[in-house]
């Protein structure tokens, strides 16, 4: 027999819990002391392991009490049905990751003007997917695999992040002016990277320039919504840069 102290170190479970288990007639002990301290046995280890296994793979206590008091429980139905509503919380739980990661990389592009709304149009235009697929003969992609390389909100992969890093210090530094050195860095940056992930694809690069900016084409293409201001002064930054590279 386990006093009740000894059982909570061997299964981990808090005295306070096992007190629950046996208020609701889940896990009852065998038995009790003479000054009222629950005893346990082997017997209840191993029932108390399967309830804390079946509490793990998502079954409510009040499902777990009659799964393991029912001889005719079939097991088979009830594991399946709880497979189908791990898959959908995943799902649920992805999208959840998806807006968050948006969210953040929203913020590290636009810092303290961050809006969340940017973020609920992006989520709301579900018909952006289908339209890029539409469109790639237009766009003249040699390679749809360069549809991967872009740089995606809902990204952890470090080139995306650094895109979004690069464009976020190019918002926050605008003030200094195309031409200052600080601004010039990072378009440097910006076109090195741009050779490193889009060899060959200029032709594709402009389009998509085109697109990105026009407010009403980069809606249609789920693009995120980055301010004209800064598309315009990241254009005439680049072109600073280009002449002084010739």
């Amino acid at each position: 027999m386990f006093h009740i102290n000894e059982f909570k170190k061997l299964s981990s479970v808090s005295v306070r819990t096992l007190r629950y288990y046996d208020k609701i007639g889940l896990l009852k002990p065998v038995s009790k002391t003479e000054g009222g301290h629950r005893l346990y046995s082997n017997t209840e280890l191993k029932k108390l392991q399967q309830i804390q296994f079946l509490k793990t793979i998502g079954f409510q206590l009040s499902e777990i009490k009659i799964m393991l008091e029912s001889e005719e429980w079939d097991w088979s139905n009830s594991l399946m049905t709880q497979l189908s509503y791990v898959i959908k919380e995943k799902d649920r739980l992805s999208k959840i990751e998806i807006s968050l990661r948006e969210l953040i990389n929203g913020i590290a592009i636009d810092g303290e003007e961050f809006k969340i709304k940017k973020i609920i149009d992006l989520y709301n235009n579900k018909e952006a997917k289908e339209a890029l697929n539409y469109n790639l003969v237009e766009l003249n992609i040699k390679n749809t695999e360069v549809l991967e390389k872009l740089p995606n909100m809902a990204s952890s992969d470090p080139d995306s992040l650094e895109w979004i890093a690069l464009v976020g210090q190019l918002k926050k530094y605008m003030h200094l002016g195309y031409s200052h050195s600080r601004i010039q860095n990072i378009i440097e940056r910006m076109d090195v990277k741009k050779g490193e992930d889009f060899t060959d694809e200029d032709v594709f690069l402009d389009k998509l320039w085109d697109i990105r900016m026009s407010p009403e084409e980069s809606k249609k293409f789920s693009l995120y919504p980055i301010d004209q201001e800064v598309l315009t002064f990241l254009e005439k930054s680049y072109s600073h840069y280009l002449d002084n590279k010739s």
